[in-house]
């Protein structure tokens, strides 16, 4: 592929970059979850992590390189020789792999950061370079804040890359800096001026900082990149990457502005965004662009008048084209399976039987609460099921003592790997005192950085959706949950995020253990 092709290579990083927002950490199984559903949906490359990080990371991209089917699985690693091997090692079962090596070229990034002058990190570009080429062919070379570096070096350090054998150049903005005319021309000027740029792919990563990383990411295809790098919802670093979803939609719906072609069946996008959104804990934004629950309705008597003439009048996609089905189908206690499988359908949820049957008697219990059941209602509960499958530890029973006067009391019941544990606890209020039986029975030292409820939908009977944030040293995790009371979606929430704690404590203990070994 050059630069002057039409395809473009769709890099989607959600399992590294999107994860390495903070409370945003996945288990090996949603990973794997997440993996096979981006490869489903059409994307070229998959970042599955940073096996270098951690021996869970390692683990999780050796898993994903032996079920992805279709994709390249693609490993990160800095530009040493132990992170290069270590990604080779983890993507060694791919049936096609890729390792993506980096290193700052910034004049802040090598003073402050590296702390090494620029002849040092040009030799770099090439010892690193190089010793990825003894794992695969297929070698992504990035020059990290490749933005704010000098041009003459940038153009220096691009050239000795492809020399040494990359064949996927990527200029990052590494702190979402730079604005749709710049990136444009960065990119022209830098192919244009780069001897041997023809044997390679260019390549853009952008972040959000400005709020301009899908609108930098398409200049930068205007000026000769022919890879972009996203992720699902936009998930990533301090205000996320370039999302997908816009992406690949802005380039279908404008094809007369961005004359490109995709590999993506934009019918999964909502399947995609709802699986990410579930398992990392980060709700979509109601007026998501693409996949926000606004996206596609009309509440204004105006467009609703529109909309009834000709859909064309407020609507530039349909949203069929997404995978957002129609919301006519009405749901209640009355529902049966079949009534409840096409509304699944429609709403992008693609469950196995067991999932099916769990999320169907849930369905049931809450019909048998709320008068009228929602999309909005299914999503939730739905999204919960699938949050709180992996977790060891779940919220079996509870009673609240709660008033004006006297003492605020909860006794909570868990189910503690299999063991039922009760015990009982007095607060300022009753989620501090049900927060407080729950320590008793999970010792932590987190701090509650966030507690957060919000109605699904509206009516007195609606579910209350609760997110707990904690932080325990340098972890945050988030926990999500609904429930028609409140007390229970906090409670659920609580132990959700409490969860992904014990997880990433085994994993410290386990690397500590692992490199005591070694």
């Amino acid at each position: 592929m050059s630069s002057m092709n039409n395809d473009i290579v769709i890099f989607d990083t959600t399992l590294r970059d999107g994860e390495q927002s903070p409370g945003a950490s996945m288990t090996l199984e949603e990973k794997l979850q997440v993996a096979k559903v981006l490869d489903e949906l059409g994307v070229d490359v998959i970042e599955a992590g940073f096996p270098i990080a951690s021996n869970g990371d390692f683990e999780a991209v050796s898993e994903i390189a032996k079920v992805v089917k279709n994709a390249t699985v693609c490993g990160l690693a800095r530009a040493g020789s132990k992170d290069i091997d270590r990604a080779g090692e983890a993507i060694k079962h791919a049936e096609k792999r890729r390792i993506h090596t980096f290193i700052s070229t910034s004049p802040v990034h090598m003073k402050y950061k590296l702390q090494m002058e620029p002849d040092r990190v040009y030799e770099k570009v090439i010892e690193s370079v190089t010793r990825a080429r003894n794992w695969t062919d297929d070698v992504e070379w990035s020059a990290e804040d490749g933005t704010r570096t000098e041009f003459d070096f940038l153009c220096k350090c691009v050239e000795a890359a492809i020399n040494a054998g990359a064949t996927t150049i990527n200029i990052p903005d590494t702190v979402g800096y730079t604005t749709p005319l710049e990136i444009a021309d960065l990119f022209k000027r830098v192919i244009e001026t780069v001897p041997n740029s023809d044997k390679a792919i260019f390549s853009a990563h952008c972040h959000n900082d400005l709020g301009m990383a899908v609108a930098n990411s398409l200049a930068a295809v205007r000026g000769g990149a022919r890879q972009i790098e996203c992720t699902i919802n936009g998930l990533g670093e301090r205000a996320g990457n370039a999302a997908l979803e816009e992406v690949i939609m802005a380039i279908r719906t404008r094809n007369d502005v961005f004359a490109y072609n995709t590999g993506i069946n934009t019918k999964l996008l909502t399947r995609a965004s709802k699986l990410v959104s579930a398992v990392s804990a980060f709700p979509v934004q109601y007026n998501k662009a693409i996949v926000g629950k606004n996206a596609f309705a009309h509440e204004s008597g105006i467009h609703q008048d529109g909309m009834l003439k000709n859909a064309e009048t407020y609507e530039i996609m349909k949203p069929e084209d997404v995978g957002v089905g129609g919301t006519d189908l009405v749901m209640g206690k009355h529902s049966g399976r079949h009534a409840f499988k096409q509304k699944l359908d429609q709403l992008g949820y693609n469950l196995g039987e067991n999932a099916f049957q769990d999320a169907f008697n849930r369905f049931k219990d809450l019909a048998d609460k709320k008068k009228n059941i929602f999309d909005e209602d299914i999503e939730a509960l739905v999204d919960d099921e699938v949050g709180a499958a992996s977790d060891k530890i779940k919220v079996i029973a509870m009673t609240v003592i709660a008033g004006t006067s006297g003492v605020q009391k909860a006794i909570v019941t868990l189910d503690m790997n299999g063991t039922h544990v009760t015990k009982e606890a007095t607060g300022d209020g009753p989620v501090d005192a049900i927060f407080n039986a729950i320590k008793q029975m999970i010792p932590h030292k987190a701090r509650l950085m966030l507690y957060q409820v919000s109605a699904v939908t509206a009516g007195t009977d609606a579910q209350a959706e609760v997110s707990c944030r904690l932080r325990e040293g340098d972890h945050t995790v988030t926990g999500r949950s609904a429930d028609t009371d409140t007390m229970v979606s906090s409670a659920k929430a609580y132990v959700s995020a409490l969860n992904k704690l014990i997880v990433r404590r085994e994993k410290e203990v386990h690397n500590a253990q692992t490199s005591a070994a070694e």
